[in-house]
């Protein structure tokens, strides 16, 4: 996989878990001390997440790392097996 890859799964998941609690750019800025700019750009994967990053926003966001890492294991795994 590609770096833009993983930052593009990666934040995908990261606005569907946002989605899934229901709350705006804003709100998770807030709730994650940082700005709606850089989520947005996490989200839609411009900017990759650094680990310190992940971390946090898994905690902000009540989800394991490996619920946003998840697709990217699996795209790993099929990429392994072919």
């Amino acid at each position: 996989m590609t770096p833009e890859a993983i930052s593009s799964a990666v934040g995908k998941r990261l606005a569907d878990r946002r989605r899934e609690l229901r709350l705006s750019l804003a709100q998770v800025s807030a709730r994650c001390g940082v700005s709606l700019q850089q989520v947005h750009k996490y989200e839609t994967g411009q900017t990759p997440l650094s680990v310190p990053m992940l971390v946090q926003l898994s905690l902000c966001l009540d989800a394991p790392l490996s619920y946003f890492l998840e697709p990217v294991d699996r795209r790993a795994e099929a990429e392994r097996t072919t």
